[in-house]
């Protein structure tokens, strides 16, 4: 039996945001955590992985060693700090040529392959794996079509420049990378993706970071009463993530608690992000106008080992997002042994087992996030049914299982690109590329 191609040696583009950087602060989210985990698995593996992305200080390092196999190379393009990621399109030249030039430093082969995350990236590496012969992956994280149908109100929808520029890097990739069956088939119904060049990969959660723990401990830690019931929203302050849902859902409950003496606490953790920079007050201004100030408990981004006590120390976690690709706060929520109400959007669908381990909201009408939210909280022996059950869903996503769907996408990948041609480079094959590029989209004008 032929065994399968897999790559020694990966470039792994994240243009705007550093694997290196905090999760919930500026841009830093979901995908950092993604990028740093699978990098690190794939790196013990045996695959050694190169991450290139923007330096964002004049203190960045040129090259770091994140971590054994891992370097991540801090690209000059643009000014350190002032540049919003809709700023970012005007410094992809600057960017890819920073990227060849890593590469030309070295021997023609030098990488078996790209992967690419989110669009800014695939637009770099799309002229990157033209120019070396080598198969172009892409994940995307999320979607400016999925993001643009499910606005929250006053948020600003996506711009068209990325909508084109997602749909150029679709046509282009040897094969997508998607969370979940559902992110796959946006790609098809939205993007003409072909369905034949799309893997769907799990995103995990490090199981040996996030555990169930005692919730008094984790109270301590945080300085937290342990006789409240806590509410808790960790992600980036923005619109699209919607915490202010969580705030006036919980608003009435926080008030009948008080008539009933008992107390109820909302706990809300990350920074101010995107459209949220245009109000970094908007949360605090909310938690005044519905009366519940001394209720509500902001803290910043935290490490993951702080994190995890976060987690331990909810009774709930809340992920009332508008559009989620995946949601990976809920899973690291459950591997801590504390259940999940969610809205029923994008990939929460995967990461939640509704009924089982959390609740799945449909919408964001707060009157149906508060009596989800009261309705969970009112049977705490089945909540707790529901804790030990998450932990156990949980496992079922581990960073060691997405590195294995990888390799598995990256060898397609690689038999794909030896069956066309392989290394070949220069007219013949750019025109080969050219011809499967009219092929796709003449399909798609004739859909």
């Amino acid at each position: 039996m032929t065994s399968q191609p897999m790559p020694r040696r990966i470039a792994l583009i994240s243009v705007h945001t550093s694997p290196l950087a905090q999760p919930g602060t500026g841009d830093a989210g979901g995908m950092n955590v993604y990028v740093s985990q699978t990098a690190r698995r794939l790196a013990a593996r045996g695959v050694e992985v190169e991450i290139f992305t923007r330096a964002t200080s004049s203190s960045d390092a040129p090259v770091v060693a994140a971590a054994p196999g891992v370097t991540v190379r801090n690209v000059v393009a643009g000014p350190f700090e002032g540049l919003d990621k809709q700023d970012l399109p005007a410094q992809l030249c600057a960017f890819t040529a920073g990227v060849l030039r890593a590469e030309a430093m070295h021997s023609p082969g030098y990488y078996d392959l790209i992967h690419s995350h989110y669009w800014l990236s695939g637009q770099v590496g799309w002229l990157a794996r033209d120019r070396w012969g080598v198969p172009l992956v892409h994940t995307a994280h999320t979607l400016a079509a999925v993001k643009n149908a499910a606005l929250a109100d006053g948020d600003t929808a996506e711009p068209r420049l990325r909508v084109i520029g997602e749909q150029q890097v679709v046509d282009e990739a040897d094969r997508l990378v998607a969370n979940t069956d559902t992110e796959a088939g946006e790609l098809v119904s939205m993007y003409s993706a072909d369905p034949g060049r799309i893997d769907v990969v799990t995103p995990g959660a490090d199981l040996d970071c996030y555990t169930p723990g005692a919730q008094e401990e984790a109270r301590r830690v945080l300085g937290l009463d342990p006789d409240e019931t806590v509410l808790t929203f960790v992600g980036r302050i923005q619109p699209l993530k919607a915490p202010d849902i969580l705030l006036s859902a919980a608003a009435p409950l926080i008030a009948r608690a008080r008539e009933s003496g008992r107390r109820l606490r909302v706990l809300v953790v990350g920074g101010p992000s995107g459209t949220g920079l245009a109000r970094p007050t908007a949360l605090i201004d909310l938690a005044a106008e519905l009366g519940i100030t001394d209720a509500v408990t902001f803290l910043p981004p935290q490490h993951h080992d702080r994190l995890a006590f976060v987690y331990r120390a909810s009774d709930l976690v809340a992920v009332p997002s508008y559009s989620e690709s995946f949601g990976l706060v809920a899973i690291e929520a459950q591997a801590c042994g504390t259940p999940v109400v969610a809205a029923d959007v994008g990939g929460l669908g995967v990461a939640v087992d509704n009924g089982r381990t959390g609740l799945l909201v449909p919408g964001h009408a707060v009157a149906d996030w508060t009596t989800a939210l009261e309705k969970m909280l009112a049977q705490p022996d089945q909540l707790r049914a529901m804790g030990r059950d998450a932990r156990r869903h949980a496992e079922q996503f581990s960073w060691e299982h997405t590195a294995s769907q990888l390799l598995s996408s990256y060898s397609r990948a690689l038999q794909s690109h030896a069956a066309q041609g392989g290394t070949a480079s220069g007219a013949q094959a750019l025109g080969r590329r050219a011809a499967r590029r009219w092929r796709r989209r003449r399909t798609r004008m004739n859909v």
